[in-house]
Formats: C-alpha cells, structure tokens, sequence
C-alpha cells in the first residue's frame, strides 16, 4: 500500500534524527565499553557518568579551528566529507525496521523508502561513499594521507567484493532484492543464518573490513600513517568522517539482522521494531568487542586473506546455494 508523502516526511525526519543520537551514544559506548575491558575508567566528566561527553565533543568540533593545508584541492577536499556522511545517511533509509502498520486508515511502512532493489542500493550508496574517503586524501596534498587513500580504495574495494558475493545466497533463498520481501521470507522460513552460516560469517569478515574496524583498520593505521586519509581534516569535516564510520557501522549491522537473523521478528512477542533494535545492538557490540581484543594485522596479511580465503569461500558458498536451490 502506498504511504503518503505528509506520513513519509516526518518519518525520514525522526529516522535520520534517531540514527544521529544513535551515532554520538555509540562513541560513548565503544569508548566506555573499552575503558572497561581494558581496566580503565572511560569518558565520566562530562555530565552523570559522562552522559553529556558526545554533546561536548561536539561542541569542541565546532569551536575547533578547522585548519586548510595550502596546497590542497579545494573543492574535493571539502566535498569529500559530505559526500562520505551523505551516503551512510542515506543507505540506512532503506533498511527495514518493522513490518508497517495502519493508522486511522493511513499506511505507515516499516522502513523509510521501500525499494525492489533495495540491496543492490545499499552497496551502490557504499561503492560512492568510499570515493569521499579516497578523494579526501588525494585531496589533502600529503603523503600520509595518500598512502590512506590508497589503502582504502585497495581494501574497501577488495573486501567489497566479497560483501556482495556473501550475500547472493540470501538473494537466491528470498527470491528477491527487496530487503522486507527477505524479512518476510525468514518469518516464513527460517533465519537465512541457519542455512548460509557460511555466507553470514563471510559477511561478518567483510563487514569488519568494509567498516575499517579493528583488526582491519589498516586504513587509519596510527602507528605507521599518522591517521591515514583525514589527518589534514579537523573541525566538524573531521567530525563528518567520523561520522561516516560510525552509521557505516550502523547501516552493515541493520543490513546483518536483515538478511540473516530475521530483521524485526522476535523469537516471541511480536515487537516489531524493538527485535530489530536489540539485534543491532548486539551486533554492534560484538564490533566493539572485537576492536578491544583482535591486535592490527598487517597490510599484506589483509589483502591476501581477503583475495585468497575470503573470495574463494564466498563464490563457493554461492555456487552450491545456486545447486541447492536450483535442484
């Protein structure tokens, strides 16, 4: 049923709002979820237990001074971050959180815009937000920020690859691209989890790598590029970048609960939206977890894991998904 545009509005609107504070709690989370594992305190000066600590990093965003190298390309370098937020922002709004609902007549749709090729959107919207990241550090004019660049066009690229790849067998299960018509599928079915273990866990791998997260963050290496493609960004375009990352992260571990662990459905009480809001929080804590526990891999080690394990596994995991299904 068609939602009216008056109902579609001011949903985007409170959608794109809840994921902004979901991104700010979730710095405070991963820093505290941190601390915590590593025996520290974490963030607790900013308001009751640092509550307020993501309301003043913003402030110091702000109020920071936001540095111009001389040299760099003016246009791509302030584009850049915007261009990177733009399609994180906008790749969630087709992540489905409920199965839709009528009020006083009116259809409300579960997700903010509902695509037949909602999945293939969502890796369009990554393959361009990854130019922002390449382009902000051809941008910067400095050889740190280069070598950033160009380990992440190498990796996101590479482990894109096999990102979709994992996926294809939840394609031929569901029988679609639209990603409620997939939900439906599981609550028909079963979880796509229990028969393509093996893509889900190719998903997970990349993921990790598409999101740049530990042990795969070799895309901001500090310890041999300073900060990789942003160290010449400061202020609110550093904060953009950062942002990126972070609902990147967002959207990949909405789109997990989605293809494998049955979106909004619950394994009882039909609660819609808060099923899927607690499957991604714990997906999401196990990124954390891994971040404060898996140590950095080198760059050599990653490409090859990525073209000579993870690609190999994920085409066979289609190809005997596409036997099975066509037999």
């Amino acid at each position: 049923m068609h939602e009216p545009w008056w109902i579609s509005l001011p949903k985007a609107f409170v959608i794109i709002n809840l994921l902004l504070v979901t991104f700010a709690y979730l710095t405070l989370v991963e820093r505290k979820a941190m601390a915590r594992m590593q025996l520290r305190y974490g963030p607790n000066r900013a308001g009751p237990y640092g509550l307020l600590q993501p309301a003043a990093d913003l402030v110091k965003l702000i109020r920071k001074e936001s540095f111009y190298p001389a040299a760099a390309s003016d246009l791509p370098y302030i584009i850049a971050p915007v261009v990177s937020a733009f399609t994180a922002l906008a790749a969630f709004a087709v992540i489905p959180f409920g199965p839709g609902w009528t009020v006083n007549g009116w259809h409300i749709n579960g997700v903010v815009a509902d695509v037949p090729i909602a999945l293939i959107l969502v890796f369009a919207l990554g393959s361009i937000g990854v130019y922002g990241f390449i382009v902000g550090g051809w941008a910067s004019d400095s050889k740190f920020s280069l070598l950033g660049s160009m380990r992440t066009c190498a990796q996101l690229v590479s482990y894109e690859v096999s990102l979709s790849l994992s996926v294809i067998g939840v394609i031929l299960l569901a029988k679609s691209l639209n990603l409620s018509a997939i939900v439906d599928k599981q609550i028909d079915t079963v979880w796509f989890v229990v028969p393509q273990l093996v893509g889900f866990a190719v998903f997970f791998i990349a993921a990790t790598a598409e999101t740049a997260r530990a042990p795969f963050d070799l895309v901001e290496a500090d310890s041999e590029i300073v900060a990789g493609y942003h160290t010449e960004f400061s202020g609110m375009r550093w904060g953009l970048f950062q942002m990126a990352e972070y609902i990147n992260l967002i959207v990949l571990s909405g789109l997990a609960v989605t293809l494998f662990f049955g979106g909004w459905q619950g394994p009882w009480a039909p609660l819609g939206p808060l099923w899927f809001v607690l499957k991604l929080l714990l997906a999401i804590t196990i990124f954390i977890w891994i971040r404060a526990s898996v140590p950095r891999l080198r760059y050599d080690q990653l490409m090859r894991f990525g073209w000579k394990v993870l690609l190999p596994v994920a085409t066979l995991n289609a190809i005997v998904t596409a036997a099975v299904v066509a037999s």
